[in-house]
C-alpha cells in the first residue's frame, strides 16, 4: 500500500464505540434486512425491480448490456422524462398541493412552492428556453445561486430532454467558459447577482467575460432577477426571466427520451489540469438516485422534511436536492445563504422553523459549528431531527459523535455516505434501521452495489489491511464517460486494475470487513467536499508572469478537510516587480488571488511558499508526498528516490528563515 494511501489512518484502527438503531427506527424503517439477500441472490433483478421507483413511457426489456465495458447500458430500450417523474406525476396522483420546496434566502425571508407550483415553473421556463431555440439533445450552461430557479433550470432542461452544466456560482469567468466551449451550450442561465454574508455579488459579469473571450456556441442568456442590482445588456442576447415569464404557457408536454439519453455533464477538476465532463444518463441515474435517497435517508413522503445543504453546482446537489428527492415526492429545504450569516445558528434557526427531519451536510460544516461552541446549536428546538447523514469526504470519529450528541440528540442515526460525481449517488453507507453504526466509517456498500479492497496487484485485501478502494461491477447511477473524450475516461477510471473501477481513494478494512475511506490516493484534494484538481492550481500559477514553477498539495486542514498549499519557484528577471511587491508575504498573497481570478474563491491556496527547488524523481515527477510534510509540519519522509535529496534541506531551511 503506497504512502499515501496510509496517510491519516492511525487513529481510525483504534475505534471501537458502536450504535444500535432505536427500536422504534428500526420497526418503522423503509429498508429490511432481507434487501441484502435480495441483492446478493440476482443483481439484475434487483436493480430492474428498483426501476419501478420510476414512471416509464415505454417499459425496458433489457437490464443491463455490459457487452463493451467499460461501456455499460441500463434499461437502454425504455423511455421517460425525469421532470415528469419529479413532478408531473405526482401532481397526477392528487399530491399537487404538497409542497416541494421550503426556500429560505440569507436575509430572512422565505417561499413556499408545491409541486403544482413547481410543474407550473418548470413548464413556463422549459417554454422560454423552447422559444430560445433549445431543442432536445442541446447543451444548457447553468450559473446560478442556490434559489429556486435554479432547481427550475435543471429541471426544464431535464423536460425538454436538454442536457445541463451546472457551474458552481462560486466559479471564475475562466472556469465558466471552459465549461460552457467543451460542451458547446446553447444557452446560459444565470442571476443578475447572488446573496452572499450581507453582500450582493453580481453574477451575470462573469458570464459576460466568459462569452467576450470564447463560448461561440451560445447564442442566449436567460437572467433571474435576484438582486436588482445593475447589470450590462446585449440586446438580442440577454433575455430577462421574469419578463419571458410573464407571457409563457404553464403547459408543456414532458419530451420522453431513452433511457441512456444525457441528462447532464458535470464537470469536475482533473489531474491533468483540464477539468472532465462527467455525463450521467437519464433512467440508471434517476433510478439509483430515487432508490439511494429513499433507502439511505429512510424517506417518508408524507411525513419527512429533508434537507440536504449542498449547492446544485455540486453532484450532490444534483443528486439529493433536486433529483432524488423530488423524484421520491420530497418536500424539502434549499438555503441560498452560509450557516454562518447573519449569525453562526443559522442553520440550526432553520431546522426548528421548518421542522426539518432528515439533515444532510459535511463534516467541514460540522467541524466549523463544533469550533464555534455547543451553546450555539443549544438554543434551538432540534428534536424534528431523526436521522442525519454526512457526505464530501471521511468524517472524523470526533466530528461524528459530536454531530451525534449535539445536534442528533443522542437519538438520531448517522449515514455516513461515499460516493462520487462518477458514481452519481451514494455507493457506501449504513442503512438507518439495519446497520449497527461505527463513528467515522462508511461501512457497506448498499444493496446492489459491489465495492472491495483491492492491492497493488488487484487483490482483495484482508479484514485489517488497507489498500484501493474498487468498484467491480456495474451499477445504474454510473457515469457513461467524459464528453468529448471515451480515452480518456478509459485511462483515468479503468486503466489501474483490469476489470475494476478504480476511485482514486485509499480505504482499509476493519476486523469486521467495514469499509474506512483513508482519502484520495491521487493528486486531487477535497475542500470543504470538493474535489480540486492540484494540477488545475499549479497551472493557475504558472499562468502568471512571476511563476516559473509550482507545486500544490493537499494539507490536512481541520475545518476543510484539506486546504491546498502551494510551492513556487519564482521566475529570474522580475526583481524589479518583485522588489515592488513588497517581500514574500505579498508576494504569496498576490498570487493566491491570481488563483482565486483564474478558477474561482475554493481554490485559493492557504498558504504559498516561496522556494528555490522542488522536491523530483529521477523521471521529473514532483515528489507532492514529500512536500506535504512540510506543509503538515511533520518530518519528511523517505527521500531516496529523489534526484537530489539535499533539496529537502534547501526547502525546509528557506522556510524556517522566513518563519
Amino acid at each position: 500500500m503506497s504512502d499515501d494511501a496510509a496517510t491519516g489512518i492511525e487513529n481510525l484502527s483504534q475505534e471501537t464505540r458502536t450504535f444500535s438503531p432505536p427500536t422504534e427506527f428500526v420497526q418503522n424503517a423503509v429498508a429490511r434486512p432481507a434487501i441484502y439477500e435480495e441483492a446478493e441472490r440476482d443483481h439484475l433483478a434487483f436493480w430492474r425491480s428498483r426501476a419501478s421507483l420510476l414512471s416509464w413511457e415505454t417499459p425496458f426489456t433489457e437490464t443491463l448490456d455490459w457487452s463493451n465495458p467499460p461501456f455499460a447500458r441500463w434499461f437502454a430500450d425504455g423511455t421517460l422524462n425525469v421532470a415528469y417523474n419529479c413532478v408531473d406525476r405526482h401532481v397526477e396522483s392528487g399530491h399537487g398541493e404538497q409542497v416541494a420546496l421550503l426556500a429560505e434566502y440569507e436575509d430572512g425571508s422565505d417561499a413556499t412552492f408545491t409541486y403544482a407550483d413547481v410543474k407550473d415553473e418548470i413548464s413556463k421556463m422549459a417554454n422560454v428556453l423552447a422559444d430560445l431555440g433549445v431543442k432536445t439533445g442541446d447543451r444548457v450552461a447553468i450559473y446560478m445561486p442556490m434559489i429556486p430557479e435554479a432547481v427550475f433550470a435543471m429541471l426544464a432542461c431535464a423536460r425538454i430532454g436538454a442536457p445541463h452544466s451546472v457551474v458552481f456560482g462560486g466559479f471564475s469567468a475562466e472556469a465558466l467558459r471552459s465549461r460552457i466551449e467543451d460542451a458547446e451550450a446553447r444557452v446560459v442561465i444565470t442571476a443578475d447577482g447572488q446573496n452572499r454574508r450581507g453582500k450582493q455579488l453580481p453574477l451575470k459579469p462573469a458570464v459576460d467575460d466568459a462569452l467576450a473571450g470564447g463560448g461561440k456556441s451560445v447564442e442566449k442568456v436567460l437572467v433571474v432577477r435576484r438582486t436588482g442590482g445593475d447589470v450590462e445588456w446585449t440586446e438580442g442576447r440577454d433575455v430577462w426571466w421574469h419578463e419571458a415569464r410573464e407571457s409563457a404557457s404553464a403547459e408543456h408536454a414532458p419530451v420522453a427520451v431513452e433511457a441512456e439519453h444525457p441528462l447532464f455533464i458535470l464537470y469536475t477538476s482533473g489531474t491533468t489540469g483540464k477539468p472532465k465532463g462527467i455525463i450521467h444518463t437519464t433512467g440508471g441515474y434517476l433510478t439509483q438516485a430515487a432508490y439511494t435517497h429513499r433507502n439511505v435517508f429512510d424517506l417518508k413522503p408524507s411525513s419527512d422534511v429533508f434537507w440536504c445543504t449542498a449547492d446544485v453546482g455540486w453532484v450532490t446537489g444534483h443528486t439529493y436536492v433536486v433529483y432524488g428527492p423530488m423524484a421520491n415526492r420530497s418536500t424539502q429545504v434549499i438555503y441560498e445563504g452560509t450557516p454562518d450569516f447573519p449569525h453562526q445558528g443559522r442553520w440550526w434557526e432553520i431546522i426548528e422553523k421548518h421542522k426539518v427531519s432528515l439533515f444532510y451536510s459535511s463534516p467541514t460544516a460540522i467541524r466549523s459549528a463544533m469550533k464555534w461552541g455547543e451553546d450555539i446549536p443549544a438554543k434551538y428546538d432540534l428534536s424534528s431531527l431523526r436521522l442525519l447523514g454526512s457526505v464530501g469526504e471521511a468524517i472524523n470519529p470526533e466530528a461524528w459523535m459530536w454531530y451525534r450528541r449535539v445536534i442528533g440528540g443522542d437519538r438520531c442515526p448517522i449515514v455516513d455516505t461515499w460516493w462520487q460525481t462518477e458514481t452519481g449517488s451514494i455507493m457506501i453507507s449504513p442503512l438507518p434501521g439495519i446497520t449497527d453504526t461505527k463513528p467515522g466509517s462508511a461501512q457497506v456498500a448498499l444493496p446492489g452495489i459491489s465495492a472491495d479492497v483491492v492491492n497493488d496487484a488487484g487483490k482483495s485485501v484482508a479484514n485489517g489491511e488497507g489498500g484501493y478502494l474498487v468498484l467491480d461491477q456495474p451499477w445504474p447511477g454510473m457515469l457513461r464517460g467524459i464528453w468529448g473524450d471515451p480515452e480518456r475516461f478509459k485511462e483515468t477510471y479503468w486503466s489501474r486494475f483490469e476489470g475494476l473501477y478504480f476511485a482514486g481513494d485509499g480505504a482499509k478494512r476493519d476486523d469486521d470487513g467495514d469499509i474506512w475511506l483513508l482519502g484520495r490516493v491521487d493528486d486531487v484534494m477535497n475542500v470543504s467536499g470538493h474535489r480540486l484538481s492540484t494540477m488545475e492550481i499549479e497551472s493557475a500559477l504558472v499562468s502568471h508572469d512571476w511563476v516559473a514553477e509550482a507545486a500544490v498539495v493537499g494539507a490536512n486542514d481541520e475545518t476543510t478537510g484539506q486546504s491546498p498549499v502551494a510551492f513556487v519557484i519564482l521566475r529570474g528577471g522580475n526583481d524589479e516587480e518583485l522588489a515592488e511587491a513588497g517581500g514574500d508575504e505579498k508576494i504569496s498573497e498576490l498570487l493566491r488571488a491570481h488563483v482565486g481570478k483564474e478558477i474561482g474563491p475554493i481554490a485559493k491556496p492557504k498558504k504559498v511558499l516561496l522556494v528555490t527547488e522542488l522536491p523530483k524523481t529521477r523521471s521529473g515527477k514532483i515528489m507532492r508526498r514529500l512536500l506535504r510534510d512540510v506543509a503538515e509540519n511533520r518530518q519528511v519522509g523517505d527521500t531516496q528516490t529523489l534526484a537530489d535529496a539535499s533539496v529537502m534541506d534547501l526547502i525546509q531551511e528557506g522556510l524556517s528563515g522566513k518563519s
